[in-house]
């Protein structure tokens, strides 16, 4: 017998509950369309600016993005070219010493095979 009490019991509680969840939303409908026609349009405004507001900051992020890596890039190749230069005037500075003493020589050469004739 308490098996079946319980069962009828939890019955009801359940038709209960189901009863008062169906209320809450025919009230909650019926509030949304009694406000919704005017407040519908406000909603789809704010939407629409939002969106414009969220798109104009998503440019504008992208552009500093952008606007960073070029300048990354472009302070990136200048080193290189620093570095290439800063070579190239080392390796200069090295090579003349080593290129002018056998010029300097050779004229000395041509002067004593003259003196030897």
């Amino acid at each position: 017998m308490g098996k079946q009490l319980n069962k009828v019991q939890k019955r009801r509680r359940r038709k209960q509950y189901l009863k008062r969840k169906h209320e809450q939303l025919k009230s909650s409908a019926s509030l949304k369309k009694s406000s919704g026609g005017s407040s519908s349009a406000a909603k789809k405004t704010a939407k629409k600016a939002a969106k414009k507001a969220a798109k104009k900051a998503a440019k504008k992020t992208a552009k500093k993005t952008a606007k960073k890596a070029a300048k990354k890039a472009a302070k990136k190749t200048a080193k290189k070219v620093a570095a290439k230069k800063a070579a190239k005037r080392a390796a200069k500075r090295a090579a003349p010493k080593k290129e002018e003493v056998p010029k300097e020589e050779a004229p000395k050469e041509e002067a004593s095979a003259e003196e030897k004739e």
